[in-house]
């Protein structure tokens, strides 16, 4: 059973706060890493396997940084993405990019990396070609459609998601690709979302086999490798059971052996692209108790808002709650913990048992390591938060800061807006560029 532990205690926590006000978002490095480890090894079998990182899941370079040394690429799907893998040192076919509706900057860049572009529609061979030239590696994302059964809310059911190339257009795809030289291939979908069962990565890859044996029969194809996607889940409940990636491993195993070996297929590297199980549990958002509201239900009023953590908001998920200094106390209040925002779903939690909650306390939303900070906004001029790192050796390092007004209002003419509407005097709102209030955090009164 899943526990719900911290990785410090409320007096280092304490000690944290004072330096970095909250809300703030931290990452336990040390756990991140040894997670890392535990999926490689699952895999170890393989004739190679290479995990790239989801970068989506918590897009900040000292992460991308960290798992890069255990070995890890990353994921891309945007052009800030694979800017922020360079950054990290991540390049070549280390990064896998898989975007959609991708505009012709994107290609260009990832191929100016070498990264290997798995392609998302079947039109889209032709506008890499005019606008970044083809690769010498190609994938192509499979989407199965009504053949799989099942879906969830958050990526649905295949036939009616926008992602891939039905069964017919991969045939075509490759066809068309080996027409035009293309002589080293890579297959790859992406169908599960934060799933606990097993055997459902385990009946992915016996359909992407089963599919890589079709290709190599009728085209005469070898896959260089297989990519299984991501999807693995995490246990956001007490009482759920993390995904065994032993068990995975060993099932994914059993239908390569099955399905490609038996068949006398060359072999064929495994690849996937999990990004919330190696962050997710990993990553804390602290908050501190602002006020506390009784009207028809009882509210608690935090610092932090769904700008910070969108998901309870976003899926109805689930994010447990420590509130530090408590753990043991009884759970007999009921509570809405709440965000400031003007929307009435801006909530960590509906009708919630925990402890008795006063002003001051400090809460921890947990299992915020990924699709958390990642998903920040800036509506009602919300500004996201600070990102944290705790380190193997108890010492905390900022890798993001928080973001300021300055920051906010970076992209306005605010100086030009108040001349415009004002004459030539100086501008009325003490933020526009270059007013000395804006560095100094002078009241703006």
């Amino acid at each position: 059973m899943a526990e719900k532990l911290l990785p410090f205690t409320k007096t280092q926590l304490e000690e944290i706060i004072r330096r970095y006000p909250t809300p703030f978002h931290i990452y336990d490095e040390q756990a991140i890493r040894e997670n890392a480890r535990k999926l490689l090894k699952a895999f170890s079998w393989a004739p190679a396997f290479k995990e790239y990182y989801a970068v989506k899941a918590a897009p900040n370079p000292y992460l991308l940084q960290i798992l890069k040394e255990e070995g890890i690429g990353a994921d891309c799907s945007s052009l800030a993405e694979l800017v922020l893998s360079e950054v990290a040192g991540i390049s070549g076919e280390n990064i896998m990019f898989t975007s959609n509706d991708t505009p012709a900057e994107e290609y260009i860049k990832a191929r100016q990396l070498g990264a290997i572009i798995n392609l998302d529609d079947i039109s889209h061979i032709e506008y890499l070609e005019r606008h970044a030239g083809l690769p010498e590696v190609i994938c192509f994302r499979y989407n199965p459609g009504p053949l799989l059964k099942n879906g969830n809310t958050i990526i649905g059911y295949p036939e009616e998601a926008k992602y891939g190339l039905t069964r017919d257009q991969i045939f075509e795809a490759y066809r068309l690709m080996q027409a035009k030289g293309v002589k080293r291939f890579g297959l790859h979908t992406m169908v599960i979302s934060n799933e606990l069962n097993a055997g459902s990565f385990i009946a992915t890859a016996q359909m992407m086999f089963d599919l890589a044996v079709d290709l190599h029969m009728e085209l005469g194809i070898d896959l260089e490798f297989v990519n299984l996607g991501g999807g693995i889940g995490i246990p956001y409940r007490p009482g759920e059971e993390p995904v065994d990636l032993a068990a995975v491993g060993h099932g994914v195993r059993k239908a390569y052996e099955k399905t490609i070996l038996a068949r006398g297929l060359k072999p064929v590297n495994i690849a996937m692209e999990c990004g919330r199980m190696i962050t997710g549990p990993y990553g804390y958002l602290v908050s501190t108790v602002l006020h506390k509201k009784n009207t028809y239900k009882n509210y608690i009023g935090l610092d932090a808002c769904m700008a910070n953590l969108m998901r309870p908001a976003l899926y109805g998920a689930y994010h447990h709650i420590t509130v530090l200094g408590k753990e043991t106390a009884p759970l007999d209040q009921v509570y809405d913990v709440t965000g400031s925002l003007c929307e009435n779903n801006d909530k960590f939690a509906i009708d919630r048992n925990l402890p008795k909650i006063d002003i001051g306390d400090i809460l921890v939303i947990h299992d915020a390591g990924a699709h958390g900070h990642a998903m920040g906004f800036n509506y009602n001029g919300k500004l996201r938060s600070a990102e944290l790192l705790l380190k193997p050796d108890g010492s905390v390092e900022m890798i993001r800061r928080a973001e300021t007004l300055d920051d906010y209002f970076a992209t306005l003419d605010m100086f030009n807006v108040g001349r415009s509407r004002h004459g030539k005097g100086r501008p009325r709102n003490k933020y526009a560029a270059g007013c000395p209030e804006t560095a100094t955090g002078d009241s703006i009164g």
